[in-house]
């Protein structure tokens, strides 16, 4: 029988230390996040919306009275305002004080920086804070780099009164390069439990850190393939007036599992994305109890056996590849929010073009553990440079049913003034895009190509096995290149209409520049 924690033991063990939308939009404010100075990160906690996620040009409004929104939201506040809280190895952990109009579910966003730290740089990966509410251990923040990063985590249920935030610099998980790390623009946000904001913020999975001997320590979650977001969605149940309830998780990256060319290829990242737990809700929100499943070691679907902190199943990455476990014994701990959700056709990519900080993290994980070849080939499948790419989304079905499997789809680029067409797949069929829907993949390019550079998108047929099915084209989404600084650049590529691929005529013209 599943255990409920609601008694959870509050600080972490001794052991644990601590001393006490659109691509051009998300980079817009990523790079917004990045100029945020520690003088502009004086914001007091204050209201947020329902699902409890603050941009830090809303966090600078948080002077304004205490208020309640219409999606539910309490506002809370600092008193007084305090400046960007400063933890440093070595030093004493920092408090601070907040109170709640209102009992719910609790949500913390901040923007976290650790001068000097880079996710790229051996050794000073990352700078670890550990936060505890109330006193409970409530989660670790990885922060991986020294420019701002605005995040959000679950803070678990809050009753309306006076409460304390406690930040504290986690020595013991903290690579050695790693001294000091700034928490700004705090903000908590306070969504009623009976809501369907609230649901799912009661039901959202508590992650534990990864502990294989083999990978690292058992701080290795601090270093690789660290939990960067988490979303829900709603999904259809077979009880009528039921739906069911599905978490998932971005991974920095996978140690095991697919191997990197083909991620790129087929799912267009060198993250892992993976759904994590699923349980099912009745018509008052009430989650059933028994109907809660997680994706296990091997990609299995198996009942979740472990223990719960309230209505929250507690799961730890066990495997090289981010598979999941129902008990657990790694110290870290990772309670992300799951506020966001992913919308109807969009690819699960499309959450790492809405927190654009990923593809950074992505990039510099690859460099750091030697993933890429240098210099970049694109008539290789190694991944090279991951800033030599074009990331695309491309939206196709398979004509007749069950023919998926059978016959992929790639995206061919040709530059301006040559015939070459670079392939999503590197002319290896089992790498082309083999699901229905909105896909995401990449297409390597010679260094240096921008959009400026590209005379056409082409979709081509594939097979994997023998087929004669046919493949129906129906949009572009996004196409972007990643910057110098591995952000998004703007998409400058989007089309929506029908091109029918088969045997005869496997490929055919997505999208020409204006006038070419």
């Amino acid at each position: 029988m599943s255990r409920h924690l609601d008694g959870h033991t509050g600080e972490p063990p001794r052991a644990y230390g601590g001393g006490g939308g659109k691509v051009d939009q998300s980079r817009r404010a990523a790079r917004r996040t990045a100029r945020l100075s520690t003088a502009a990160a004086t914001a007091a906690l204050t209201a947020a919306a329902a699902l409890g996620v603050m941009s830090p040009a809303q966090a600078a409004t948080a002077s304004r009275p205490a208020s309640h929104s219409r999606s539910g939201a309490s506002a809370s506040r600092v008193s007084p305002a305090p400046p960007a809280v400063q933890v440093r190895r070595g030093g004493p952990a920092r408090s601070v004080a907040f109170s709640t109009a209102r009992t719910g579910e609790a949500v913390l966003t901040l923007d976290s920086s650790a001068p000097g730290v880079s996710w790229q740089t051996r050794g000073s990966e990352s700078a670890v804070v550990s936060v505890s509410t109330d006193g409970r251990y409530t989660t670790d923040v990885v922060i991986p780099s020294g420019e701002p990063l605005t995040r959000s985590f679950t803070l678990g249920h809050l009753r309306a009164g006076h409460h304390t935030l406690r930040l504290a610099f986690a020595a013991d998980r903290s690579p050695a390069g790693a001294t000091r790390a700034l928490l700004g623009s705090l903000a908590v946000s306070v969504t009623p439990e009976d809501t369907d904001a609230g649901t799912v913020l009661r039901n959202a999975p508590v992650l534990y850190g990864r502990n294989i001997p083999a990978l690292g320590t058992e701080f290795q979650s601090a270093t690789t393939d660290t939990p960067l977001v988490m979303w829900h969605e709603s999904l259809p149940s077979a009880v009528p007036g039921h739906r069911v309830l599905q978490y998932s998780v971005i991974w920095s990256n996978e140690d095991g599992g697919t191997d990197s060319p083909a991620l790129m290829a087929r799912w267009g990242r060198t993250t892992d994305i993976e759904w994590v737990y699923r349980t099912e809700i009745d018509a008052h929100g009430r989650r059933v109890p028994g109907t809660g499943v997680y994706q296990a070691p091997d990609h299995q679907t198996l009942r979740f056996a472990g223990e719960f902190d309230g209505d929250r199943p507690l799961l730890e990455t066990c495997t090289s590849n981010n598979n999941m476990c129902d008990s657990v014994d790694d110290p870290m701990r990772f309670s992300l929010s799951p506020a966001q959700d992913l919308p109807a056709g969009q690819p699960r990519e499309h959450l790492m073009d809405t927190n654009a900080w990923t593809y950074p993290v992505m990039a510099q994980e690859m460099v750091r553990e030697g993933r890429t070849e240098s210099p970049t080939d694109p008539s290789t499948p190694e991944v090279g440079d991951q800033r030599d790419y074009l990331y695309i989304a491309v939206a196709h079905t398979a004509a007749s049913a069950g023919a998926t499997g059978d016959v992929g789809l790639t995206v061919g680029v040709r530059l301006r003034g040559g015939d070459t067409v670079y392939r999503s797949d590197h002319a290896v069929p089992t790498s082309s895009v083999n699901r229905d829907g909105t896909a995401a993949t990449t297409v390597e390019l010679p260094p240096g190509t921008t959009a400026a550079d590209i005379a056409e998108i082409t979709a081509i047929r594939t097979p994997v096995g023998a087929s004669e099915a046919t493949l129906d084209v129906t949009a572009v989404t996004r196409a972007f290149f990643l910057g110098r600084d591995y952000l998004p650049t703007a998409s400058f590529a989007d089309w929506s209409g029908k091109v029918s691929l088969s045997p005869a005529g496997p490929s055919a013209v997505l999208w020409r520049p204006a006038g070419g």
